[in-house]
């Protein structure tokens, strides 16, 4: 695993003991149970929930649901997610984690849980996807979950019912991670 520079930077002022003690906010680091990567904190949950519930969850933890910024964000969170430890976590073809993305408001208008429109030149789709099925619910597909172990591509997201339980990716900044 990649140390970040921010890491790396507290490391090494740590370890020069002759070195005068740097401020007690100049090396961030997330809470117990959850990774850093940059200056982000990133929670994957082992429980499901629907995905009102689960944003909820997150946001009591003083984050919310992942909003994916960049194709390096995402190539981050689907290592992740194939890494031993986590792969546990996903057993089943279900195992997916639900992310900061829904089009509940205006079908087809897709926006992050802060109110910012999706990049349409920034989404990692699976194929044919959002496709919007019905199956079950007449509001059909609202929320957006990812995580598919067989893929090797970055196109990992999946449009599913919001009442459906999947587990959760949070996110918060370092600065409030502690």
């Amino acid at each position: 695993m990649r140390k970040n520079i921010t890491e790396t930077r507290c490391e090494v002022i740590t370890v020069q003991k002759h070195c005068p003690q740097p401020p007690a906010d100049t090396c961030h680091k997330c809470q117990e149970g959850w990774e850093q990567n940059g200056p982000q904190c990133y929670y994957y949950s082992t429980d499901k929930l629907i995905w009102e519930q689960a944003r909820e969850k997150c946001r009591r933890d003083g984050a919310d649901l992942v909003k994916i910024e960049s194709e390096d964000e995402q190539s981050f969170l689907m290592q992740r997610l194939r890494e031993e430890e986590v792969v546990v976590k996903m057993l089943e073809d279900e195992d997916k984690f639900w992310i900061g993305l829904t089009d509940s408001v205006t079908e087809g208008t897709w926006l992050w849980t802060d109110g910012t429109p999706l990049n349409k030149s920034l989404t990692f789709w699976g194929k044919g996807q959002p496709d919007n099925l019905k199956e079950g619910n007449a509001n059909g597909q609202d929320c957006v979950r990812m995580g598919e172990i067989s893929r090797s591509s970055l196109k990992w997201w999946f449009d599913k019912s919001c009442t459906a339980p999947q587990k959760r990716i949070c996110e918060k900044s370092v600065e409030t991670g502690r």
